[in-house]
This record gives structure tokens, sequence and C-alpha cells, in this order.
């Protein structure tokens, strides 16, 4: 009954694994012998008893002796107590009568892999402690009484600790067999660790490893409470103890590994997994990383630990961390990993949208065209999904020296059995693999990260979720990482070292010194720079983000990457990609009150947006001169953002307001650059582009080749000079300049596009965002662009956008076809050969929606509320050509439909419709009537507002 009751007691509290609710029944200052007694009977496996005449304690004193234990909340004390030889019963409540010695003894096991101790004694106890040992009892009860001596207070741990000044006992109870001694030997552990102001142990390396492999032993066998107890406290250690991480690097990767893979599918484990993940950081923390086979055989843990949301936040953070740093450690070698975590984003939502849509109570409209986008996205984000899953698979098997198909298990293994890169390494043809490079692995990579932006430009949920993901930190290894580059270096390196060994082998065969493969001119250039490009498109989208925008600020490195990057003071030659960099740091070296950001709809209040102390700058609008620095970007009520506390001119004051309009820490060095008085806003159309639209021309009239005219604008004027960047910069320096982008198609055949009143919704959402609106604008605008700023107009109108419309004070259309076009009408006609695209269908002859929208505007201009000015074309433009000698040219926007009724016309001479809004010179009616016209507009402007 008595080892019942014992056992009872001390296995009472070992399957709760959670330390802070652990109520010891043991008092806070315990006996010093009491402790030493406990520790001996750890030590040496069981009570010991020693022959010796002196029936007095060490203070002259008779009586109970031993371990004394006086249960909290009770009166009764079970004292375990030696006098002559012989142990007695007491109760300290009254008086204890002695127990007949008995002349036999055994004892148990120790507590370590040793054989029996075994030590007779002419006296014993009879009945009970040959049960208490014959039952294992005396190391558990020690090892408990130890435990809850340990947890009780300060002074019984010191005493401990000066005790057992080597960790001797300690280690031997995290040994023992017994599962009860391993738990309170884990919290004894536990304990002294906790308290900083002791010293720490010599054996704590020797706890740590005790502690890991118990931890791995009870997840192999299901004792997930004594994994997770022995986990924590392994921790304690790792983080307490600089000596266990060299152990645990040398010897226990594979024990942590164990206990990830075992746990996996465990959700109820997220404080284990965390355990794991913190440990990991610290192994990855030292000044030697893990090796890359090691790293290698972490990321597919990592990766599944990332998109596990059972996982804790500091779980997801630490992989993220952690895997950041494998990329950043090897370069190149880690580019499977990179594309892996891109691809495995990619499929986590792609599988959300279609969660979403199942759960959804109305089914979308079919007719409605942003829902035919959205399908065709999701359509083209699968693709590029199974490429991406290709280029892993295919990328890793080059990069592995074995067959990751044979079974054989290499570093990359598990990673490669998570979805959907498994089921591509099975149909993969092992036999005759298919080339593959570094400008393929790049290309699948472009394509990854365009199809996630195009999924999550306009969707808030779904840009949290990768942000999430750690797509942040995945995307900056991309902008300030070289991998492409130095896989392209790689390859280009290997096949002239086969050429050399070819050419030094070479006997009179001329085809072996001509293999394309060892030839070191075949390697192809990886497209890295437009990698970089779109990484920066989707970071932009995700600097709006409150989580993002405090990671980028705490992040120096990568904002004077930034700021050197749109500066030019590195070789950024990327426009696009200059201004993402400079919209990102405008972006998140701003705060805001939470009370300031827009209401949730289509048409959030217009009030609500100006009153915005910071601009949001989303991935549809560029700055035309991104090298100029932040002050000179101004937010809505007209203050600078200054660079108050700056580290290497890459980071600004919390807030970035200065009234002054200079940097509040340079007062000798005020700016030179003045505010803008006028936003000049750059609006594209058909097939055209933010930048291309915008180049200069050699001549007036088309030389494209043949081929549709989808790829005309793309390359008109490519090599020339975006003219609002180089030249109305300079000649208009009072106004800032921006310029946008939307997706217009001529046809389906390339893409799904968005009508009329949806580009022109989601514009004017980013736009009035952004503050265009808070000072006076023009919107400059090629062709179809002209219907996009009217139909904008007149929604900012029925939208109560009264601010925007007020303060939009001059339109200039190039080739604005305001009552239709031929060119719209043709694909009509020809339908099963055009498939025309939603957008075009608006741009037919006698649209009555473009007669609608022309007298909207023309009331506006009679009212004087604005100025207008019109270029018409006057030469054809090839459509198609070069089909068997077979040619079609027409006049896209003929001047009856050029000229809307109202305002200034200039007829450009000997000019087609793409090449109307590409100047050849500062003389050319396409530049100087524009620049004039902006001129005209500033000089009433300031008269208007002169007192």
């Amino acid at each position: 009954m008595l080892v019942a009751a014992l056992m009872d007691i001390i296995t009472s509290n070992c399957d709760n694994a959670d330390h802070s609710s652990f109520q010891p029944l043991l008092p806070s200052d315990a006996d010093t012998r009491d402790i030493a007694t406990a520790i001996e009977v750890i030590e040496q496996g069981g009570m010991h008893f020693d022959d010796h005449d002196d029936n007095n304690s060490d203070d002259g004193d008779s009586g109970l002796k031993g371990i004394g234990i006086k249960v909290l909340g009770g009166t009764t004390v079970l004292g375990l107590a030696r006098e002559m030889n012989s142990l007695e019963l007491g109760n300290l409540d009254d008086d204890s009568q002695g127990v007949t010695p008995n002349s036999r003894i055994l004892m148990h096991e120790t507590a370590i892999d040793s054989p029996l101790v075994e030590k007779l004694s002419s006296a014993a106890v009879p009945g009970l402690w040959d049960d208490l040992q014959r039952e294992h009892v005396a190391v558990p009860f020690a090892t408990w009484a130890l435990a809850n001596w340990a947890i009780a207070s300060d002074l019984n741990r010191s005493r401990i600790q000066e005790l057992d000044s080597d960790g001797h006992a300690v280690t031997t109870a995290l040994k023992a067999p017994e599962r009860t001694v391993k738990w309170h030997g884990a919290m004894v552990a536990r304990a002294l660790l906790e308290d900083q102001n002791l010293t720490l142990a010599p054996s704590v390396p020797d706890w740590c490893s005790s502690l890991l492999l118990t931890a791995s032993q009870a997840a192999e066998n299901g004792d997930m409470s004594l994994a997770q107890m022995s986990l924590s406290t392994f921790l304690l250690s790792m983080i307490r103890c600089n000596e266990s991480k060299i152990v645990i690097r040398q010897k226990g990767l594979h024990l942590l590994r164990s206990i990830a893979k075992k746990i996996e599918n465990e959700n109820a484990q997220s404080s284990m997994k965390e355990s794991l993940a913190i440990t990991l950081s610290l192994l990855y923390a030292g000044e030697v990383p893990l090796s890359l086979e090691e790293s290698q055989r972490w990321s597919g843990i990592l990766l599944r630990w990332l998109f596990d949301k059972s996982v804790s936040e500091t779980t997801n953070l630490t992989a993220v961390k952690i895997l950041s740093s494998i990329l950043e450690d090897y370069g190149p070698v880690s580019v499977p990993i990179s594309q892996g975590w891109l691809a495995l984003v990619l499929s986590e939502i792609i599988g959300d949208n279609k969660t979403q849509n199942l759960k959804g109570t109305t089914q979308p409209q079919p007719e409605r065209v942003k829902n035919q986008v959205d399908h065709h996205n999701a359509s083209s984000a699968t693709q590029v999904l199974n490429q991406l899953a290709t280029a892993v698979v295919k990328l890793a098997t080059i990069q592995s020296d074995h067959d990751l198909g044979s079974g054989e298990k290499v570093p990359l293994s598990d990673f490669l059995s998570i979805e959907p890169f498994a089921t591509t390494l099975k149909n993969l043809n092992k036999k005759n693999p298919p080339k593959f490079d570094a400008a393929d692995s790049a290309s699948a990579m472009l394509k990854g990260i365009k199809a996630l932006a195009e999924l999550c430009s306009e969707d808030g949920t779904c840009q949290k979720r990768i942000a999430d993901l750690g797509v942040l930190s995945l995307l900056r290894h991309i902008l300030l990482g070289d991998d492409y580059e130095k896989l392209a270096a790689i390859e280009a390196y290997d096949a002239s070292r086969i050429r050399e060994v070819q050419d030094r082998n070479a006997s009179a065969s001329h085809a072996s010194s001509n293999e394309a493969t060892a030839d070191p001119s075949s390697v192809r250039v990886p497209p890295a720079a437009h990698i970089r490009r779109h990484a920066g498109r989707l970071v932009t989208i995700l600097s709006l983000l409150p989580n993002s925008k405090k990671a980028i600020v705490a992040d120096t490195v990568w904002c004077k990457w930034l700021e050197e990057c749109a500066s030019g003071q590195i070789p950024c030659n990327d426009i696009k990609l200059k201004s993402y960099c400079r919209l990102i740091l405008l972006n998140v070296f701003c705060s805001e009150n939470s009370n300031m950001r827009s209401t949730s709809g289509e048409y959030p209040d217009s009030e609500t947006e100006y009153k915005r102390k910071c601009p949001q700058f989303g991935d549809a609008l560029f700055l035309l001169n991104p090298e100029l620095p932040l002050e000179v970007h101004l937010d809505n009520i007209g203050h600078v953002i200054s660079r108050d506390i700056c580290e290497d001119d890459c980071c600004i004051e919390e807030g970035g307001i200065s009234e002054t309009g200079a940097s509040e820490d340079a007062p000798g060095t005020a700016s030179k650059y003045a505010p803008p008085l006028m936003d000049v806003v750059f609006v594209h159309g058909l097939r055209g582009g933010p930048f291309n639209s915008w180049r200069i021309a050699d001549d007036k009239s088309s030389t494209t080749k043949a081929g549709l005219v989808e790829s005309i604008d793309e390359d008109a004027g490519k090599e020339g000079t975006c003219w609002p960047r180089e030249w109305l910069a300079a000649d208009f320096p009072q106004a800032r300049f921006l310029t946008v982008k939307y997706k217009t198609n001529l046809t389906q055949w390339t893409g799904a596009s968005l009508p009329l009143q949806e580009v022109s919704s989601m514009l004017l959402r980013k736009l009035t965002a952004a503050g265009i609106g808070s000072r006076p604008v023009v919107f400059v605008t090629h062709s179809m662009g002209g219907l996009v700023v009217k139909q904008m107009l007149y929604q900012a109108k029925l939208n109560n956008y009264d601010k925007f419309l007020n303060n939009t004070t001059g339109l200039v259309f190039y080739s604005c076809p305001h009552f239709g076009s031929k060119l719209a009408d043709m694909p009509w006609r020809m339908g099963l050969v055009f498939r025309p695209a939603p957008s075009i269908g608006e741009l037919r002859s006698g649209s009555p929606r473009l007669v609608e929208l022309n007298d909207f505007v023309r009331k506006r201009q009679s009212k004087g509320l604005l100025d207008v000015l019109s270029f018409s074309e006057t030469q054809v433009t090839p459509i198609v050509e070069g089909y068997g000698g077979w040619a079609l040219r027409m006049e896209i926007v003929p001047i009856e439909s050029a000229y809307p009724g109202y305002g200034e016309l200039v007829v450009l001479p000997s000019t087609d419709h793409i090449n109307s809004c590409k100047p050849v010179n500062k003389n050319d009616p396409s530049y100087a009537d524009t620049l004039a016209f902006l001129e005209k507009i500033m000089k009433s402007r300031l008269k208007r507002e002169e007192p």
C-alpha cells in the first residue's frame, strides 16, 4: 500500500509538460542533509546503510533522519530515518516507534547502464524497504523530492547546486531507465538552468545530449509529454551553454531531425516544433553555418513548418529566418530550395483560391470580365506551377551526384518528397533527361514571380498570406543576390574545362572539337534583370502591409540597396526596378494613424483618402524620375519626407514629416529640389506600356516588322529615350511626373484584359491612394488611354471624388478615338480570326458610351474647369503584313474621331498612330506643343492663386 501511495505521488505530475503549472509539494527551506541524502540515492542507485555506533546526529540530537518529506497542505510527515543501522517510520506529530531490523536488504539497479549494485547489511527494515527497493522506488522517490525542492525556492536550488557542483547526480537521473526519474531529472535540470544566479555545472553538455536522446526515444515511442519536457529543457541548455551547441552540431542533428519527422503531422505538438525551430536557429546563428548537406536535409522540414497553420508565429518566423540564411550562405547551389519555396507558395495560393470559390455563397458571374481575368490568372498560375516544379526537380538532379529517383537517400530527398515535386520526380524521364540550364531555371522563376504578383495584386487577403509565408525574405534574396548569374558562370566555366579536355585529347575528328555542349559561348544568359524587376513589383505590393513595412525598415542593408538602386548609385539599369525601389521606400518610411486608412469597397471615401498622411503607391504607378531623392516626393498635405535618423542615407525619420521642405538634420544644406506644384500623369494606350509608349522615334512612320499590331508598340522606339523622363522633367521642373500601366490586348489570344470601366475604377483607386488629385494634375494620354481617363473622371463625379475631379486641370490626347476606332471595328468583323478582347469592344465606332463620356468632358471644358489639347495622326499604320505578300494597313484613329469637338487640335504630318506620341526631337509639335500647353496651365493656375 505504501509503495502504491508513493508511486502515485511520484507519478502524479509526469504527464503535464507545462512547467509553470507544477506546484511543489515540499518545503522551500529543505534541510541540507535531506538534499544530500537524495543526491546520494540518485548517484548510487539506492539507499545504502553504513555501520557505525554513533546514535546521534551531527548536532548531537537524536531522532528522525534521512529524507524528511512534509507534504504541503497537511500535517502528516513521512520520515525515513536510520537509527542504529535501522530505518524507522515516524510521524512528526507524535512519538515514533522503531521497526524491528531485518537481516536482509535488496538493492535495485543503478540509474545508468552499469551492473547491479548490491550491498548487504546486517540490519535492514523488513517488508517496507524490501518492497521499496524491489519496485525501484528509492531512486524515483529521491529524484521526485529533488525536483520539488528545486522548484520550490532559490535557496533549495543553491543548495542543490552546491552539493552537486559537477552536475553528476542530474546527469545520472537523465540517463536513468525509469521514466519518472528521467522526467524529474529534467525538471531539476530545467530549474537549475532557468536560475540565472547559479553557475553552470560542467556537465551541462552531457545533460544536453541525454535530454535530446530522451526526447528522441520518447517521440519514437509516442510519449509526447516526456518528449516535450525533455526537449524544452534541452533548449534551455542550448541557450545557456555554448559548449552544448558544439556537441549537438557534431552529434545531435540526426536526433533533432528524427523528432521533427516524428511530430510532422502532430498538430497538437506546436510547442515541440517551436523548440526545434529555436534550437536550429541557435545552430545557424553561429560563426560557421551548418554544412550544405545538413541545410538541404532540413529544408523540407522547414518548409513544412512554414506552411503548417497549426504552428506558432515564432516557429513560422524562425523557419523563414533559417531558410533565408541557407539561401544567403549557399547562393547558386540553394536555387532548388528558393524555387521550391516559391512553388509551394504559389501552390498554396492556388489552393486557397479554389477553396474560397467552393465556400462562396454566390457563384461568380461568368459574364463579368473581372471574373474571367481572375480565372485566366489562376489557370496561368497552375501551368506556371508545373513548370516551376519541373525546374526544381531538374536542377536538383543536375546538382546532385546521385539519381534522385533511384530510392537512394540524398540530402534533398525529404525536400523533394513534398508535392508537387514528388509527382514531378516520379514522372521525370530519367533515361533521357532533357537539357536544362541556368537560363531555363531563371525563366521558370520569373514566370512564378509574375504569376504570384498577378494573383495577389488586387487581393489583400492573398497579400497577407504570402507575406506570412515569408515571401518578403525570399524576394529580398532575389533582389540583392546574384544566384542565376553565378549559375551561368559555373556552367560557362564547366563548359570551358570540358572544351579544354576535348581540345587536348582531340584527334583528327572535327566533330569532337565542335560539340555544342562543350562550347562556353553556347551558355545562355539568364533573365536575371527581369526577375529582379518583377520581384521589385511584388515587394511594392507587399510594402503596403504594416508587418512588411516594419521588416523592411528594420533591414538597413536592404534599405541601403533600395536607395542606391533608385538613385543609380549601383548598376540598376532597369527604369521600372528603379521606380519600384523608390516607391517601396516611400511606402515604408511613412506611418499613419489607423483611422486614416481607407474604407473597404470599390470607391472608398474621397475625403478619407486625401486626409491620409501617407500616400500609398501600388504596382500600377511608376515614377518617371526615381533618381530624385525622397524629399521631392510629397505626401497629400504638402509635407516632404525628411531623413532625420538615416544610416548610410537609407532610412528616414519615423513619421517622415518636415514642414520646412528640407532635411531637418542638415540646417545648412537645404534641398535644391523645390516642391512640385503639379502632377503630370501619362496613360498609355492599346498594348502600350508605362515607358515604351513615351519614347522618341527615329521617324514618324512605323517600320515595325511583320506581325500583329499587338507587337508594334512594344518595339517602337525601344532604343530611344523616354522623353517625359529626359526632356520634359528638365524643361518643366515645376511638376512631378508619373506614368501608369494597365493590361490591354487587342485580342483574347494573348491573355485576358479588363474593359474600360473596370480599368478606370482600378486606376482611380490607385491614383487617389497615391495622392494624385491633391494638387493640380494634367493627364497625358495615348489612344485608348484617353478614354480611360475620361471614364475615370466620370466615375470620380459619380462617387464624389470632388478633389480629384476639380484638380484635373488639363487633358492631352494623342490619337484618342473619342468616337471609336477603325481598329476596334476590324476584329469584330473578323471575330473568327481575332477574337476581340472586352476592352476593344467599347472602342467601336458610334459607341453610345463614348458619346456620353465626350459630352461629360465637353461640359467641363466649356465651363473653364479644364483645358484640352488633341493630336491627330495622318498616316496609315501597318496592322498585318508579310503573309504571302499580303498586307493590311489602316488609319486607326481618323481625324474626325481624334478631335473631340472642343479644345485645341494639332495635326501631326506624316505620323501614324503608333508614333503620334513619340516625338523625333524637341521641335516636334508632339513635344513642343505639349510643353507649351503645360506651361500655359501652370501660368493660369499661378495667376488664379494671386491675391
